[in-house]
């Protein structure tokens, strides 16, 4: 069957000028954030949490009752991240995928993780000082002790050092990579699985499933990184410090909380960048074109 065929492999994308990934990525990033932040408030807090915590729908109803539009504080470091993270995501997958693409001209499955992998690993360094900032201020033990996000930097500037913003670097790495591979891994093989769309309505409902099947696995195979990484990227320089690099930290975690503490915070995490995959993959399609 030549349909099948021609979808079996991922198809290679052409490479868009980096200024449309910027727009693509930075409308569809921030579109997200606005809508899901609160879950990524409570993703991180239930990260945090050593022991046994609350629910995500109890902790999303203290939230809104106890903090109100608090609960948005640590927006601003993702929102001016994210039309950059999200354009060196696309721009680099591309920039990738050329070597990882067989004799024969075709981007194989593996392939296409390769390339995810290695553009995930790109993105990384460009987000950690302002996943650092972010988590500091979502955690409920700082809230009395950063005023906003400048008050934050400057805090950490001055008690800990300027490198101190690149503290979890490894472990955002490993979260970044993970995730990355497996989206853009799984995303030609679930298009090749469903229909061919004839449509532009068609077109986008099979963008958004595979964006979002892709951002489901991605997340499942990066949530034990982000927990760890959550948790070093939360230890001041005044405190002792308990997780340092991410394979020790995973089994100092599941040693005294048990396997299913590397999971924390799956649920809101996977309601959050589930759908987020898709309408990524949606949104970026719509404006490269």
């Amino acid at each position: 069957n030549s349909r099948t065929m021609s979808q079996g492999a991922a198809p290679k994308a052409r490479a868009e000028p980096f200024w449309k990934n910027l727009v693509a990525g930075g409308i569809a990033g921030v579109t997200e954030i606005l809508i899901m932040y609160p879950l990524d408030v409570v993703k991180t807090r239930a990260q945090l949490q050593v022991g046994k915590g609350q629910s995500m729908f109890t902790q999303l109803i203290d939230m809104v009752k106890n903090d109100g539009f608090k609960m948005y504080r640590g927006i601003v470091p993702p929102i001016l991240v994210e039309a950059p993270k999200r354009a060196v995501k696309f721009a680099a997958n591309q920039a990738y995928q050329p070597i990882f693409t067989g004799k024969d001209g075709k981007l194989s499955r593996l392939g296409a993780s390769g390339a995810g992998v290695s553009a995930g690993i790109t993105e990384a360094f460009l987000v950690v000082p302002f996943e650092l900032v972010k988590i500091r201020l979502q955690a409920k033990e700082n809230q009395g002790l950063y005023r906003n996000t400048m008050d934050c930097v400057m805090k950490i500037a001055r008690a800990e050092g300027p490198l101190a913003f690149f503290n979890g670097l490894e472990s955002t790495l490993w979260r970044h990579a993970l995730w990355n591979g497996g989206y853009f891994g799984l995303i030609p093989s679930v298009r090749a699985a469903l229909p061919a769309p004839t449509t532009d309505g068609q077109k986008m409902a099979v963008n958004f499933i595979a964006g979002a099947l892709a951002g489901t696995f991605g997340t499942i195979l990066n949530t034990p990184a982000d927990v760890v990484k959550s948790r070093i990227q939360n230890q001041r320089k005044d405190v002792p410090r308990k997780y340092n690099w991410a394979l020790p930290s995973l089994q100092v975690i599941a040693r005294e909380e048990g396997m299913g503490a590397l999971y924390k915070g799956f649920l809101p995490k996977v309601l959050r960048l589930g759908p987020g995959g898709g309408i990524l993959l949606v949104v970026f399609e719509v404006v490269s074109k």
